[in-house]
């Protein structure tokens, strides 16, 4: 008997996330339907939740970091049973971006999760040209952190690092961390990254990287092993004003500094360090197709030992206090939510 209706988390109002029975999506010709395993929480979901998005509108299911099992095939793509990861991006096709093949950047961009239903649902209906296999071997909940991994990768791949660089991270989150990794793996020699939370400070120190001591600063703790020169690269993942204030003093001439993190206003830099550092600043927007292939491969190769990145489950029933986790920012990293029976951490 075909089952008419799931359990979801639907946003309704600002602050408000009521886990109730929806019916089962409805799933387009040639298009499939997925299995949820487990989706991450980020910051853009917490903008949602308190109604300060500017795209999203309720009713909504949430959810664009997902990974999961192919319920039903689509006319393309990989066959049922498969274990799947998403990329959540949805383009228009016509714009010049998409027309140049940057659909990544199409002028109307939108995501599975924040213009359409996302994944904190059992189900979830997608075209099959986003879904991408994963390995039968990796964890599902490890492979859940494909999405943002992918924004790693393509922030590393566009800051034109070389081997031997040495880099400067800015914001010990979830992408500052991925970041950082992803541009160790690269052959960084040396990623120091800064961030004013104790715990995250320990868990950044933890995965081997230098962290900048709360009494120093990032320009202090660069100074040795630059020769006072400055990073090679500088990604600012902290999108706060304070860190774009001083991403050019900490970086060397011609060195490049990298936008990771949105900034939710217009935010002063100093361009006249720009133009007589003859310095290069390069913003990044989520991912290409390539970036999320690379980002499966880099987990299920095991490099960046993500078995020790810090990660909390919550069952989809649970959600809320899976938001309030998440916007704690302490004891995990990422916060996941399943919607999988007895797969939340106790």
């Amino acid at each position: 008997m075909t089952t008419t209706t799931m359990t979801a988390a639907r946003w309704t109002a600002p602050d408000t996330v009521d886990v109730t029975q929806v019916p089962t999506p409805e799933v387009p010709d040639g298009w499939a339907l997925v299995r949820v395993a487990y989706n991450g929480i980020c910051g853009t979901d917490l903008s949602i939740l308190h109604g300060s998005h500017p795209r999203a509108t309720a009713p909504l299911i949430m959810g664009h970091e997902m990974s999961g099992w192919v319920e039903r095939a689509g006319a393309t793509g990989p066959p049922a049973g498969t274990l799947v990861v998403v990329e959540p991006l949805i383009s228009c096709g016509e714009c010049r971006a998409c027309r140049d093949g940057l659909t990544h950047v199409c002028r109307r961009l939108g995501l599975y999760g924040i213009d359409a239903p996302g994944a904190m649902a059992q189900l979830v209906a997608l075209p099959p040209e986003v879904l991408h296999a994963v390995p039968v071997e990796v964890d599902p909940r490890t492979a859940s952190l494909a999405e943002p991994l992918a924004v790693a990768v393509h922030a590393v791949d566009l800051s034109g690092m070389r081997a031997g660089d040495t880099v400067a991270v800015y914001g010990a989150g979830p992408i500052g961390v991925l970041t950082a990794l992803v541009a160790r793996h690269a052959g960084a020699a040396h990623v120091v990254i800064s961030e004013p939370s104790a715990w995250r400070r320990d868990v950044a120190s933890g995965l081997g990287l230098t962290v900048v001591a709360p009494d120093s600063t990032m320009a202090q703790t660069l100074a040795p092993l630059t020769d006072g020169e400055g990073a090679d690269v500088t990604f600012d993942s902290a999108a706060h004003p304070s860190v774009a204030a001083e991403v050019t003093a900490v970086t060397r001439v011609r060195g490049r500094i990298v936008v990771v993190g949105v900034y939710k206003q217009p935010t002063p830099i100093d361009l006249q360090a720009v133009c007589f550092l003859e310095q290069t600043v390069v913003g990044v927007r989520v991912y290409t197709s390539a970036d999320m292939t690379r980002a499966i491969d880099l987990i299920a190769t095991g490099v960046l030992d993500l078995e020790r990145f810090p990660t909390r489950v919550f069952a989809l029933d649970d959600v809320a206090a899976a938001f309030d986790a998440a916007a704690s920012g302490q004891d995990c990293l990422k916060v996941l939510v399943t919607p999988l029976t007895g797969e939340a951490d106790s």
